[in-house]
């Protein structure tokens, strides 16, 4: 019982702890346009459709909001209660399925201050952070991880690649108060590290010192031509010479074609520009390093990762082709809830959702087999009646050379028969 009881008070300290301020599943049907604001900032937006796609693993827990419209801006977002994550973990997570096997268009999401103007919201309203996978051509395929600092967005400066199939895929970004990130992929750790080395927040804290110079006589050379090394009296040779094998042709004319000279050739002999053979440096020093002083610029600032009135998760991106669903948003700063979350959607479906894939490309594959086999067919089946309507054509023509042989021979027989009767009335 003591147990029991002890366990008790850990869940209830753990949940009393664990927030979860943001969390959309589209489980309660066309309920999401009561908490979802599309901007009008633009006229042209595209248009959100709630679908699991064509292939999923579950036809109601995988659906999302999914782009219906090619080359359009795509603006929508969602309110929650605001807050700050100073001094706890920041959790952002959520799923992205290119379903449409994406060729140009953002895959990414943005979380705002709580005092943005939905309605009005734009590629230039400013946020927080801006998180997820980007796609465009074959040159770029990865994830953004872009904070804003003090009224500047700063990309990462790692190359985070993201996934490019047309499976579900759940993406994590982690940013805790001891100045530290992560970013997760299908759940596993892909990048991780500290926000002031792989983002330039802040001014590097050493750089060179401006009055220090190298001194003029400081030597850097490891190696310097052997003073003492002479070129040989016989190195200088030409580098092409005149083929001596080759001779004037017997029908040049010197007064037509000019006076003849053999083509030149590769001098065997020949042996480059010579230099001296180099020997170690008796003053080398090493190579001079310009000394570094404390930047008078750099001051640490501890509250980087910190965010006031977070409010806002929006979906304000572009895209060529349509296709990509979004679903299982999650904002919370437990990440350990985070992780069990997407083990409970995106893990209990991304299997079955492979499989009716793995099958529609199986089916599709036989279809595709079948009409070539089809195609083949009727192509072997169009050469035959080709081939036998040739055989008949020729046929029909040495049947017509005949009649027309016949009719020759008749009328050559004709024509004797009338020779003979003449010859006999002469």
């Amino acid at each position: 019982m003591k147990v029991l009881g002890v366990a008790a008070v850990i869940l209830a300290v753990y949940c009393a702890h664990a927030k979860v301020y943001f969390r959309e599943e589209f489980l309660d049907g066309d309920e999401w346009r009561s908490r979802w604001v599309n901007s009008k900032h633009k006229s042209d937006y595209g248009e959100w459709k709630l679908t699991a796609g064509s292939f999923y693993g579950d036809a109601e827990k995988d659906k999302g909001l999914q782009t219906s419209q090619d080359a359009r801006f795509y603006a929508s977002s969602a309110r929650f209660e605001p807050f700050s994550n100073e001094g706890k973990s920041l959790v952002i997570q959520f799923t992205v399925k290119h379903e449409q096997k994406i060729d140009c268009g953002g895959g990414y999401v943005k979380v705002f201050p709580a005092d943005l103007d939905q309605a009005a919201m734009h590629g230039e309203s400013s946020y927080h952070i801006m998180f997820g996978p980007d796609i465009c051509g074959y040159s770029t395929k990865k994830v953004h991880v872009i904070f804003n600092y003090k009224g500047k967005n700063h990309l990462i400066k790692k190359e985070i690649k993201c996934k490019d199939d047309e499976l579900s895929h759940l993406y994590t970004l982690i940013l805790n108060p001891d100045q530290t990130y992560e970013v997760k992929i299908d759940n596993e750790k892909v990048e991780s590290g500290s926000l002031e080395e792989d983002w330039d927040f802040l001014p590097p804290k050493k750089i060179k010192d401006p009055e220090a110079k190298k001194p003029e006589d400081w030597d850097d050379r490891a190696k310097i031509d052997d003073a003492d090394d002479t070129k040989p009296e016989e190195w200088d040779k030409p580098e092409n010479i005149p083929d001596p094998d080759a001779k004037k042709p017997e029908d040049w004319d010197e007064d037509m074609d000019g006076e003849w000279e053999p083509p030149m050739i590769p001098n065997p002999e020949y042996k480059g520009e010579w230099k001296p053979k180099q020997i170690d440096n008796p003053n080398y020093k090493g190579s001079w390093v310009h000394p570094e002083i404390d930047n008078p610029e750099y001051s640490a600032d501890s509250s980087i990762y910190k965010f006031d009135s977070i409010g806002v998760l929006g979906l304000d991106l572009w895209q060529v082709k349509s296709g990509t669903i979004f679903d299982n948003f999650l904002i919370s700063d437990d990440v350990k809830e985070a992780e069990d979350i997407g083990n409970e959607t995106w893990g209990a479906t991304k299997e079955p959702e492979r499989k009716m894939k793995q099958e529609q490309d199986d089916l599709k594959r036989k279809e595709e087999e079948e009409k070539n086999k089809e195609q083949d067919t009727e192509a072997d089946e169009e050469e035959d009646e080709e081939a036998a309507a040739d055989e008949e054509e020729d046929d029909e023509e040495e049947d017509e050379e005949e009649d027309t042989k016949d009719e020759m021979e008749e009328a050559l027989s004709e024509m004797e028969e009338e020779e003979a009767k003449l010859k006999d009335e002469l």
